[in-house]
């Protein structure tokens, strides 16, 4: 029976929390509290200020420089590319003459389905059909005022620069400006993009232009610009 008993005493007295315990969890749960806390602040310091916050960018949103103020540059690189060829040709004509870069995005992009040449009524199809189609260009705000150079960039459709190069080249004036005209194919040569562009532009000196390889280095370039010279 005093056996029993004792055990009985034993059994209680783990179960009921001494007041040493109490302590520790009284601790414990403050410190909780306060890590809660804390938390909370932290979280809420991290939220931007409606008022401030800056809109999400996106992958449409191009990498062009500020044209509000002259870069200094004399040369630009304007382009359109609607797969990324041109663009990749386009950076290192920028490289090589230290210009300044700026691509042309439609205000309704191209589609796979839009650029289907075998589609008789693909979108691409339908514009190059018909030459007095100008696309609108979502981002047209460059100044070409303080360049002297400008490159023009653009792949070949149907045998001629997209109905897009139209719209920007009829939208500014290149007066007193040697304007330099480029494409990228997959087989056809410049042909008469170049100087269909020129007339109507209607201003600029105009330079032959050339149908330049998609993997051509920046050696290459180099070569090209000084056969103009």
């Amino acid at each position: 029976m005093l056996g029993f008993t004792a055990c009985g005493n034993a059994d209680t007295s783990s179960s009921v929390p001494t007041e040493t315990s109490k302590q520790t969890e009284n601790a414990w749960q403050e410190t909780q509290a306060q890590q809660t806390e804390q938390s909370a602040e932290l979280t809420e310091a991290a939220k931007p200020d409606e008022e401030k916050a800056v809109p999400e960018q996106t992958e449409t949103q191009p990498e062009n420089p500020d044209t509000t103020e002259s870069s200094g540059k004399d040369t630009i690189v304007v382009y359109f590319s609607a797969t990324g060829t041109t663009k990749g040709v386009a950076e290192r004509i920028a490289t090589v003459t230290d210009g300044d870069l700026f691509e042309l995005l439609p205000a309704e992009p191209y589609s796979d389905a839009d650029l289907d040449w075998h589609d008789k009524n693909s979108r691409t199809t339908i514009e190059m059909n018909d030459p007095n189609v100008r696309p609108a260009i979502a981002n047209d705000t460059v100044n070409l005022e303080s360049y002297t150079t400008v490159y023009i960039g653009y792949p070949i459709w149907w045998g001629d620069a997209p109905r897009i190069m139209s719209t920007f080249v009829e939208a500014h004036d290149f007066d007193g400006k040697t304007v330099i005209p480029f494409c990228t194919s997959g087989g056809s040569g410049i042909g008469r993009s170049g100087s269909s562009l020129a007339s109507q532009a209607g201003s600029g000196n105009w330079l032959d232009g050339k149908r330049l390889d998609a993997g051509i280095s920046e050696s290459g370039i180099q070569d090209w610009i000084s056969s103009m010279n």
